[in-house]
Parts: structure tokens; C-alpha cells; sequence
């Protein structure tokens, strides 16, 4: 026999039992009484079962091996006699081992393995009904034993890709999905081409997948920009317009800008915007700014409407605080058997099983996943509408018995398009058209549809036409910033899906219009759109989920139009279905600064939910570019006003905000190995991924109480950062050791402004003129200590632009320049910076003691462990030595050492450099519209001043800007837009 076949043999009969041979230990003539020594411990007596295979199966003995050539395996002696009882014992062992070897399959434990391989077929081991009918039971049996005793269970296979791309499938699926993130509207067509992240319980766009930075500002810059914002809150406020106005005084103050009781927001012309604070704080502790709209008053009666539209993370703040002042703490547990709440919109993946089924209904774990429900009259699965994490028990209202004030959570109960960009109303004036008056015929037959009532009542049918005719005459209007900052207009429309063209075109602008028409239209940008036409039905919740239940679906639409004659036509008649009431609200541009006013000017767009997609795929089919969350970042940068949560640090989402971005930066920076990282203590900066504004404050007011009322508060610095003992990085332990409430807070008084603004004397950048205030007060020494008096430990919101080359990055420093510093300003405006001399870098030692240090607790450990496993029988347990005991406590004190980066506590972060820190840059980048490096951040109130209070006039307001990687320091020009 070959290698190879008793390999095979080997292999197959790895499983079998031993042979039974006749014991050497047994009678020599086939007695009872063994000739020579020993006996047989297992079996009966004379039976020994060999436990040892022999490896070549021709050198086998015995029984089971048959007559060999040389006489092996009998024994040349025959016996005389034999006894009967040893034998039949013998043979009874012989038969017992058969039995088993016949009953044992070969290799697993498979029923199929049992039959001759011309009858196995790969289907037979998970279809039962392949084998043989006198198998299938033992094949049952064994699969349920396998699957109870094994310790992981068979998984359901998936379903095919067909299956899983049918309608019901992919809707189920979706619904699970959104269970834990809610999904807006536009959510699949997003995430087919744009990166998605989840940010504050939603599944957001962040950055399309090409690369589109420059298209997109085109777009906000000449044409328009479309963005999804439906992610924002919207509260409402019902009750009487004295109650709401004294209850929301208190979150709100005048100085800070127009309130909630501002004339043109109260009466419903015009959207309003403010910075909200706890009630009775200002100016400490705000919660972020929310933009406002009061509904247009209704005559006889004096029951008024608010909505609040708040970023998502101010909404855990401001919701309770609203509650509070208003005196609602009585909530309403919403009704289960609603339309469209998610209690039944959600469905379940997995049916439950029902008292009176049978165990062989169950599905068999390994099989294909097969819908068990078979109700015909439940009701089918819905595509989720709003919120489908909400809990269906969770209160969405409150009221308050004393105040008579209502709160309403309307939290994805409406859709919010941004379009952003010059031509933005001339695209909604290709998309949009105003709803047509109803039939006579229609009229008179009862409907359950919102708008056929509505024709019913002659003013509405005229307000309506006011509308429309005010819409015609926006259309004339060329530029997005001719209007009215926050005007809005209420209308209702046709279904944009049916006025969708073929293929994707460029809404242009109508140069011609009539003489009357452009009197009219210039009036309308004057005056703006009057109050009774800024009604809209969008307010009245029945008409909302009128609308929405009542939605005709796109398979109706599609079979609509294939009965067409003309395949592209529009369907006429127009279903009493499509008439969707709407509120356009003109959001404005820049309004701070002089220059580039009205820029980034647009309009939104307010739909009841449901009709999200059916808007959004008719305003891409116009030419608009879309944008996520990256955008309208570069969107606040460009029109340089803050964007939250980035750029309120005195608010709790700004707070949470920066230590999120600074846990990431740092896992980023961590990632990189050693080598490749900036060492950022030799370039001087203390804090590369966070800006420390608590500790930066706290500094500047402990040099204004050590300076007293000195008139020259010039600094002097003398320590330099080569020199740092360790006595000068404990020395500050009392303000960064202990994280305490903070007590920044962010200058937002117009009047101190706009002093501050004057004082600085805006601007000589490129791209900017000279900005003249009034009668403002001089720059000395009094006005600006009582300045300081009034706003301690406060910052403000700056604008710096590059004198020459160099891009700003984020956490970018911003120093005051010296004396010889501003001298260089003489040489020309394109005169580079100074330089800032290298760090030393006093950790690298004590991180490379302590990897020599763990490496020697290492080898002291293995070779105490040696030792003492060597003379454990002679050396009994002894206490460890001084130098293992000893070893850890330097690498415990430096474990949390990073190469490159400063431990905490900071120390000065004033007087860290060469030149005093002031604040710095949280955001920064390359300007494409003022075409040179800009950056926006925050410096403290304090170091402004005395470094303008010695700073000649001409250069006044000139500052450094250096980034964190960099030793070189830019000209920078500040400016404080009011």
C-alpha cells in the first residue's frame, strides 16, 4: 500500500474503535485458567482491545488482520481444546465492536455520510427532504440535538438583493434605521452624494463627495445655494401678546439688539433673530441665538401665535427655561390612535408570535426570513413623517392654568429649505406657482380637502389673489437683497412635480417688465409686503396634516402622466390634492461692516411635512447647487458673523462643542507617530487643539487688579520660555488646576460696540474704506477703566485680515505687537512679521526617562520572576525590593506626558511668548471674496484696550497673527463690524 492510500486509511478509520484481539493473557488451550502472568483489566476476560494503532496496516495482528504470508497474526501452536465460555465471550466482544463500527459514520456526524456517495448531494444538508424517507427522521433529530447543545446558534440567512430592493423590504429596513437618529426628509438623496455624519440625534450631510468648494461660493456668490435646515427645532407659543411679551423679557435684554417686542417682528412683516439667556442672567450664561416669528394678528381675536426656531442642541436649554418663565408645567399626554404619530408609522421587523400557533409554523433558524403576519386587515407599513424617535407617550404640549400660555413642540413638523445666493428668488419663482381658484362645480360638492373649503369663503379667495399678485411682482425683482431684511410672505401653490422638466435647466432672470409693474415692484421694496398678506394656512394644524395625509403618491403621479398624450405635458386638470400652503421668509445677507452689504442674501422656504422631496427634487432640477454643513460654515465665515455652536464659547453647546473638537484633534494628533508630529512646545503654543478663554480672562483681570490705576499699564515680560523651572509651571495650579463654572462672557451691547468699533478706526485693509462714527468718545486712560468696570472678564467678536500673504488657521494666536514690531509697518504693507525664537522643549527628557524606566521595570521584572521561580524551594515569599517599588512613581507622575503637546495645568498663557497673547482665531481660512487671508475669533476686552491705548493712531488696531505650526508671525488688521 502506498504513502498516500494509508494516509487515507488512517484518515477514515481515525473514528473507529480499536480491534479485539485474543488476550496473550488467556489459558493456553482456550481455558479459564491463564498458562502465563497477567490479566485483563477492561472487557472480558481473555479480550484485549489494543490501544495502539499500528502505523502500517500489513503489520497488523490478530482477528481483524487475516491470514499474513509469513504466519502472522496466528499463533503457530494450535490450541487442543478450547473453553466454551472464553470463547463465546471473545466472540461477543468481536460482535459488540462491529455493531458500533456500523452504526458510526466516517468523518462527521452527518446522516448522509451513511449513504453511498452516488446518492449524497449537496442539498441534503439543509434540506431534509433530499434524503431518504428512512433517514429524514434521524436527520430532524439530530439537526434539533446539534442546534439546543450548540453553544452559537445557526443565524437566518440574509435575503437576496432582489428581496431586499422591493418597496416593503427597503421600507422596513429604513424605518429600523431611524429608530436611533432621525433621517430628514431629503435623507436618501443626500446620502447618495454627500459624506453623512450624525450630529445632535441626526443623519446629516456634511461635504458633497466631488469637490465642489469653489461651485458652491459661484453659487452663493452669482446664483443660488440650496440647503436642508429641517434639522432646526420649532417651538410655539400660543396665548395673549402681554403675557408672551412679559414672560420672554426675561430671557432677553435691549441692549443686546431688538427683542421678541420689536414693532416689525410683533406684527408679522418680518422675522426676527436674538441671542436667548437664562432667565434674569444677561449678560452671563446665554443659551444661543433663535430666530423668531410672530403670527400676523387675526381680527377679533386676541390669541397670539409665536414660533421659535432654535439650533437642536439649544433646544434641551431653552425648552425647560420657556416652561419656567411661562408658567407651563401641566403636560398634555398626546392620544395613541393618531394618524401620524410613530406609535404607528414605526413598524416592527419581527411579528410576534400568536397564542394559537403551532410549533411547526416557527421558522427554522437557517432558512430564508418569511413575513409570518398575515392580517390582511391591519393596517399596511408607512414611511416615517417627523420624528420616529420620539416615543409615542412622550408630551409634545404644555399649558399652564394661571398664564393661559400654550407650548407646542413642533420638532419636524415642518420642512425648512434655505436657498442661499443672488438669484434665489428667481428660482423659486420657475418652481412655484400660485394655486388656482377652484371650480364652480367643485365648489358645490362636500370635500374633506383643506383647499376646496377654503374657495368657499370670499376674503380668503381675495387675500389669496393679493398674494399671488405680490408674488408676481417679487418675481421682477432681479436681487435677493433689494428686499426687506426678514420679510415674509404667505402662499399657496401648485405641486411643483408637476411643472418638472424633462432634464436640468438654469433659471435665469425676466430683464423685461412693464413701466407699472416696475413702480409697483420698487414701492414693494420700500415698503415691503403688507401685514395682511403675510398670512398663511401653514399655521393651522389641521390644514398641515390635511395636506399631509392627503399627498398624492408619485406611483399616482407616474400613471397620471403615462395617459397623457403628450408625454412631457402637464396634467390638466390639476387634482384638488396639490395645493400646499406655504411661507417664504427672506433671510438677510451681511448687515454688519462696510462693505459687501446684502451678501449671502437668500430666501427659506416652509412646507408642511411630507412634501419634502417633492419640493427639493423640482429646485435641483433648476440649476441650484446643494450644500451641507460644511457650507454653511463658509457661509458665516464669509459674511463674518459667528456660527454655532463653533463660535459662542460662554454658551453650554459651545462648551460641549470645543471639548468634542479638541477630543478629536488630539485622537488625530495620536494617531501619528512620533516622528511625524509638530511639537507644538517648540513652536510656542500652549493649546493647539482648544482655546483656554476661561484662563486667558482670569490672567488679563489679575494683571489689571495688580496694575491698579497706574495710567501706564504697559506689561513687561522678561521670562522667557528657555528658562521654564518648575516653579513657573505650578505657578498658575490656583486658575487652570480646577475647571470652576465659567465666567466668560461675550460682549454683545450695540452701544459698547460700536464705541469699541469707533476706537479701533475701521479699516485700512484691502478691500475695505474708512468707516466714521459720530461724536464718539476719545481713547485715554479713564474711558477705557470704565469700560473695563462695566465689562470685566469679557471678549468680543473680532475680523482679521492679512496686510500681505499667509493664510490663518483655526486656534491661531493673535498678539500685540511691540513697539519695534510696528516699526517694520514703515518699510511697506507687504513687510513681513517678526520671528519667534524657538522652544525648548523640557518634556522630551522626562518622556524618554520614562521609557527607559519602563523598559527596566520590565527586565527587572522578568528576571525577578526568574529568580524567584528558581529558588521558590528554597526562598520562601520575601517583600519586593526598593527598586521595583521605587521604579513606577516616575513613570505614574509623567504617564500623562504627550511629545509635542503641554501637560496640565497651562501655565501663562499671556506671557508664554515673546509677545502677549491676546486671543484667538477659531476660525480661519483664504477669503475668495476679499481675495486675502481672513480669520474670525475672539480677543479679550482687556488686552485690547491697553494695547490700543499705546499704539500711535496711525497704526492703531494692528495686531500679529501666528499659527500654531508656525514661528512667524503676520500683520494683521482687526475690525469690529456693528
Amino acid at each position: 500500500m502506498s504513502s498516500a492510500k494509508a494516509k487515507m486509511w488512517e484518515k477514515k478509520m481515525r473514528h473507529q474503535p480499536t480491534s479485539v484481539q485474543y488476550s496473550s493473557c488467556s489459558t493456553q488451550n482456550g481455558g479459564d485458567t491463564p498458562v502465563s502472568g497477567g490479566s485483563c483489566n477492561d472487557g472480558p476476560p481473555g479480550i484485549n482491545q489494543s490501544t495502539k494503532r499500528p502505523k502500517n496496516p500489513h503489520q497488523q495482528t490478530g482477528w481483524a488482520c487475516g491470514h499474513q504470508k509469513d504466519g502472522g497474526g496466528y499463533a503457530k501452536d494450535m490450541p487442543k481444546s478450547i473453553t466454551g465460555g472464553a470463547f463465546a465471550r471473545a466472540r461477543a466482544a468481536e460482535v459488540s465492536t462491529m455493531l458500533k463500527a456500523v452504526n458510526r459514520t466516517t468523518g462527521r456526524c452527518h446522516v448522509f455520510g451513511s449513504l453511498p456517495k452516488h446518492m449524497r448531494r449537496r442539498a441534503m444538508s439543509h434540506n431534509t427532504k433530499r434524503l431518504p424517507r428512512r433517514l429524514r427522521d434521524r436527520a430532524i433529530r439530530m439537526r434539533e440535538k446539534s442546534l439546543q447543545a450548540g453553544s452559537k446558534k445557526e443565524t437566518a440567512k440574509n435575503k437576496s438583493r432582489k428581496a431586499r430592493r422591493r418597496h416593503g423590504n427597503m421600507l422596513l429596513e429604513f424605518n429600523r434605521r431611524q429608530r436611533k437618529n432621525v433621517w430628514l426628509e431629503t435623507h436618501i438623496w443626500h446620502a447618495k452624494r454627500f459624506i453623512m455624519v450624525k450630529k445632535w440625534g441626526y443623519c446629516l450631510g456634511d461635504r458633497p463627495t466631488n469637490k465642489c468648494y469653489r461651485p458652491c461660493y459661484r453659487a452663493m456668490n452669482s446664483h443660488c445655494l440650496l440647503q436642508d435646515h429641517s434639522y432646526y427645532c420649532c417651538i410655539e407659543l400660543q396665548g395673549e401678546e402681554s403675557t408672551l411679551l412679559a414672560s420672554l423679557s426675561r430671557l432677553t435684554s435691549k441692549e443686546a439688539g431688538p427683542t421678541f417686542a420689536a414693532a416689525m417682528t410683533l406684527s408679522g412683516q418680518r422675522q426676527g433673530s436674538v441671542v436667548v439667556y437664562r432667565a434674569g442672567h444677561y449678560p452671563l450664561q446665554p443659551l444661543g441665538p433663535v430666530t423668531f416669528l410672530w403670527r400676523p394678528q387675526i381680527q377679533g381675536s386676541t390669541i397670539r401665535q409665536l414660533w421659535i426656531w432654535a439650533h437642536p442642541t439649544i433646544k434641551k436649554d431653552l425648552l425647560p427655561e420657556l416652561q419656567t418663565v411661562c408658567q407651563c408645567c401641566e403636560a398634555v399626554v398626546p392620544s395613541v390612535n393618531l394618524v401620524w404619530t410613530p406609535a404607528e408609522v414605526v413598524p416592527t421587523l419581527e411579528c410576534e408570535q400568536k397564542p394559537n400557533e403551532t410549533p411547526e409554523a416557527e421558522q427554522i433558524s437557517g432558512t430564508k426570513r418569511k413575513k409570518t403576519c398575515k392580517d390582511v386587515t391591519g393596517p399596511p407599513t408607512k414611511k416615517i413623517i417627523g420624528d420616529g424617535t420620539r416615543s409615542p407617550t412622550t408630551p409634545i404640549t404644555w399649558k399652564s392654568s394661571s398664564t393661559g400660555i400654550i407650548i407646542n413642540d413642533l420638532t419636524m413638523e415642518m420642512v425648512r429649505f434655505r436657498l442661499i445666493g443672488p438669484q434665489s428668488l428667481t428660482v423659486l419663482a420657475e418652481t412655484l406657482e400660485t394655486a388656482a381658484d377652484c371650480d364652480e362645480i367643485n365648489k358645490s360638492k362636500p370635500s374633506s380637502l383643506w383647499w376646496s373649503e377654503q374657495c368657499k369663503d370670499e376674503s380668503k379667495r381675495s387675500l389669496h389673489q393679493e398674494q399671488s399678485d405680490i408674488y408676481h411682482l417679487l418675481k421682477g425683482i432681479h436681487l435677493t437683497g433689494e428686499l426687506p431684511p426678514g420679510t415674509v410672505l404667505g402662499l399657496t401653490v401648485e405641486d411643483p412635480r408637476l411643472t418638472l422638466p424633462t432634464k436640468k435647466v438654469v433659471a435665469l432672470p425676466h430683464v423685461k417688465q412693464a413701466q407699472e409693474l416696475e413702480e409697483k415692484s420698487r414701492e414693494l421694496m420700500l415698503k415691503g409686503v403688507p401685514k395682511h398678506c403675510c398670512q398663511s394656512y401653514l399655521w393651522e394644524r389641521s390644514a398641515r396634516d390635511n395636506v399631509t395625509e392627503n399627498k398624492i403618491s408619485e406611483q399616482e403621479l407616474n400613471r397620471r402622466r403615462s395617459d397623457m398624450l403628450v408625454p412631457g405635458s402637464r396634467l390638466i386638470p390639476t387634482p384638488l390634492q396639490s395645493r400646499i400652503p406655504i411661507l417664504l421668509i427672506h433671510q438677510p445677507g451681511k448687515q454688519v461692516g462696510c462693505e459687501m452689504r446684502s451678501w449671502g442674501a437668500g430666501w427659506d422656504l416652509l412646507l408642511p411635512k411630507g412634501w419634502g422631496m417633492a419640493f427639493w427634487v423640482p429646485l435641483v432640477y433648476r440649476g441650484v447647487r446643494i450644500g451641507g454643513l460644511n457650507m454653511s460654515l463658509k457661509h458665516s465665515q464669509i459674511k463674518g458673523v459667528p456660527h454655532f455652536p463653533h463660535d459662542y464659547p460662554d454658551c453650554p453647546s459651545g462648551v460641549v462643542f470645543q471639548e468634542e473638537q479638541e477630543a478629536e484633534l488630539l485622537d488625530m494628533f495620536k494617531r501619528r507617530p512620533p516622528a511625524k508630529r509638530n511639537n507644538y512646545i517648540k513652536h510656542g503654543c500652549l493649546a493647539p487643539f482648544s482655546c483656554p478663554w476661561q484662563q486667558l480672562s482670569e490672567e488679563w483681570e489679575l494683571i489689571e487688579m495688580e496694575s491698579g490705576e497706574k495710567k501706564d499699564g504697559q506689561i513687561k515680560t522678561t521670562t522667557e520660555s528657555d528658562n521654564v523651572t518648575e516653579e513657573e509651571l505650578t505657578s498658575h495650579t490656583a486658575i487652570t488646576g480646577t475647571k470652576s463654572l465659567s465666567c466668560v462672557s461675550v460682549l454683545r451691547n450695540r452701544k459698547s460696540l460700536r464705541l469699541l468699533s469707533g476706537w479701533c478706526r475701521p479699516t485700512t485693509s484691502k478691500g475695505q474704506r474708512l468707516c466714521r462714527f459720530g461724536d464718539e468718545q476719545p481713547l485715554n486712560h479713564s474711558a477705557v477703566m470704565s469700560f473695563l468696570t462695566a465689562h470685566r472678564m469679557s471678549l468680543v467678536w473680532v475680523r482679521l485680515s492679512t496686510l500681505s500673504k499667509g493664510k490663518p488657521e483655526p486656534h491661531a494666536m493673535v498678539c500685540a505687537p511691540t513697539a519695534e514690531d510696528l516699526q517694520l509697518l514703515y518699510k511697506g504693507p507687504g513687510s513681513s512679521g517678526p520671528q519667534e525664537s524657538p522652544h525648548g522643549d523640557h518634556f522630551k527628557s522626562r518622556i524618554k526617562h520614562k521609557k527607559k524606566g519602563l523598559r527596566k521595570a520590565a527586565t527587572s521584572s522578568l528576571s525577578s520572576e526568574r529568580t524567584e521561580s528558581e529558588m521558590s524551594h528554597l526562598l520562601s515569599a520575601s517583600e519586593p525590593k526598593p527598586s521595583t517599588s521605587k521604579e513606577p512613581k516616575p513613570s505614574q507622575s509623567s504617564s500623562d506626558l504627550i511629545f509635542g503637546l503641554w501637560p496640565d495645568p497651562l501655565p501663562r498663557v499671556i506671557s508664554h511668548c515673546s509677545r502677549l497673547t491676546l486671543g484667538w482665531a477659531t476660525q480661519g481660512d483664504f477669503s475668495l471674496s476679499v481675495g486675502c487671508g481672513e480669520a474670525l475669533g475672539f480677543v479679550c476686552v482687556a488686552g485690547l484696550l491697553k494695547t490700543l491705548l499705546n499704539q500711535p493712531i496711525e497704526h492703531r488696531g494692528m495686531l500679529l497673527l501666528r499659527n500654531p505650526t508656525s514661528l512667524h508671525y503676520r500683520f494683521v488688521k482687526l475690525t469690529i463690524e456693528v
